[in-house]
Formats: C-alpha cells, sequence, structure tokens
C-alpha cells in the first residue's frame, strides 16, 4: 500500500501537523465484516460493521457510548484481534472497574498484551503524536477513541520532524488575510486519516447535548465518518434507543431499536 503524507505548516495559526493520507480502498463487491458484540445489532448491519471503516457513535452523557465500544472490544479478543482503547473522558482503571461490573474483564486479555488502554492526557502538548504513534505502529484490527470531542477542541502541537522528497508542504504565505482557516476540520481530518493509514476497524465517539441537532458535539465529525450509531434515551418513559443514521456500503434501517443496559452490556430488545 502506498502512503502519501502532507505536512501543513501555517504559521499564522499556530500549526504543524501531518495529515496522513492512504490510497488504500475498498471497494463494495469486497466489503468484509466485523461483529460488533452487541446482541442483535449485527442482523441490522448485514453482518457486521464494514472492516477498515471508522464508526462515530454519539450520543448525550449516560446513553452507552463507552459500553458499547468496550463490547465492540471485548468481541474482538474473544475472536483474537489485537485491539486499542484510546480514552480522554476517563483513567483507565476507572473505565475496567466500569466494565467488570458489567460483566465486561479485560485483565486477561491486557496481560498477555492482546489489548492496550492509554489515557491520553489533554493538557500534554504532545497528545496528537502520542496517539498517531500508538495507532500506526500497534498493528491493531480494532480501535476504539473516547472521546473525539476534546481532541477537536484543542490547541495542535507537533514535533519538528525530518521531511522526505516527497512530503509537499504548505506554507503560511499561501494563506491571505482573512482566511477563515478549518481548524476544527483540520483536527477531525488528521484524527480520522490516521485511523483510516491504519487500516483497522475504529469505533470513535462524541459528546452531544440533548436536543441537538447534530449527530456530533462539532458537527461535522458525522460527515467524516463512514458510519454513524446514535444513541438516545427517554428519561419520561423510562426508553433507551439506538439508531444506525448512516452505514456506507451496508443496506439498515433507520428506525430507532429500543436496547438495555444490563449485565454484558448493551443488548437490542
Amino acid at each position: 500500500m502506498n502512503i502519501s503524507k502532507i505536512i501543513i505548516h501555517a504559521s499564522t495559526y499556530g500549526l504543524f501537523m501531518p495529515l496522513i493520507q492512504s490510497e488504500h480502498k475498498t471497494t463494495a463487491s469486497k466489503i468484509k465484516r466485523v461483529t460488533t458484540g452487541v446482541p442483535g445489532l449485527d442482523e441490522l448491519i448485514a453482518g457486521g460493521i464494514p472492516k477498515g471503516s471508522t464508526t462515530l457513535v454519539s450520543g448525550p452523557p449516560g446513553s452507552g457510548k463507552s459500553i458499547l465500544c468496550s463490547q465492540f472490544l471485548y468481541k474482538g479478543v474473544d475472536e483474537g484481534d489485537r485491539c486499542l482503547f484510546l480514552t480522554l473522558d476517563k483513567k483507565v482503571e476507572g473505565l475496567l472497574t466500569q466494565m467488570e461490573e458489567l460483566g465486561i474483564n479485560f485483565q486477561p486479555a491486557i496481560d498477555r498484551g492482546q489489548i492496550k488502554f492509554l489515557f491520553l492526557n489533554i493538557n500534554k502538548k504532545l497528545i496528537y503524536e502520542t496517539m498517531t504513534n500508538e495507532i500506526l505502529s500497534g498493528d491493531y484490527e480494532r480501535i476504539v477513541l473516547d472521546s473525539i470531542t476534546p481532541l477537536s477542541e484543542m490547541p495542535i502541537y507537533i514535533k519538528n520532524q525530518e521531511i522526505a522528497n516527497n512530503i509537499n508542504i504548505i506554507g503560511p504565505e499561501e494563506f491571505t488575510a482573512g482566511t477563515n482557516f478549518p481548524i476544527r476540520r483540520l483536527h477531525l481530518h488528521y484524527i480520522m486519516n490516521a485511523l483510516e493509514t491504519s487500516n483497522c476497524t475504529s469505533l470513535v465517539t462524541s459528546e452531544l447535548l440533548h436536543g441537538s441537532s447534530n449527530l456530533s458535539r462539532d458537527g461535522l465529525s458525522e460527515f467524516l465518518a463512514d458510519a454513524v450509531i446514535f444513541l438516545n434515551y427517554d428519561s419520561t418513559m423510562d426508553r433507551r434507543k439506538l439508531s444506525i443514521m448512516k452505514m456506507r456500503s451496508t443496506k439498515h434501517t433507520l428506525k430507532p431499536q429500543d436496547i438495555e443496559i444490563g449485565y454484558g452490556g448493551i443488548k437490542i430488545i
């Protein structure tokens, strides 16, 4: 697989970061599927999530985003996949304790090196470099990033790198005065491109406010992701819902599905 890199250097905006673009494309006729680990969900999406795709899992606080992602990785462990959980919202110890209470015990897989949990501290300048190095160097089949929201709202810092002959430079002189440079979109493209380049199947979560008309906090992730799974609840009716809003190369229903969260995680009822 040929991988080309583009360095964007815009000193006006305090940015220096690589955008990694993969030329690898999967044709619809050769789609392979990755099981989700959520009972009842694979049957609604032609057997699973398209392999190598990135799925946005969005919803308000308490809707089950981290639980669904944990089930996805737990199923991967069961199938022998190498997995990575990148967390920004919860420390690893608390996340593992929460999942163990639901009957999802990752410790044996951690001990044998099949899954890695990594806490990304948004107060560290080189968080993007730490994240990208782990994604691209770990040879993972399944990756979870929980969540993308803090990353899309922070400054970007990347250490100086050697620039190869095949790298194109976009310098600050190419931006005219008053340019409305899409910083947030640049953040999201950087993350999505890193996941695509790794050829993993990934889930990325986004926080969502109640009543929002968007499918992500940033309002852009739903357009960049290959699929969108929306989790929600109605506290007055004591009901939880899961909706498949988008999934490329997949025939699926748009009808919200009733779900429940219990021992083992989320299941469609």
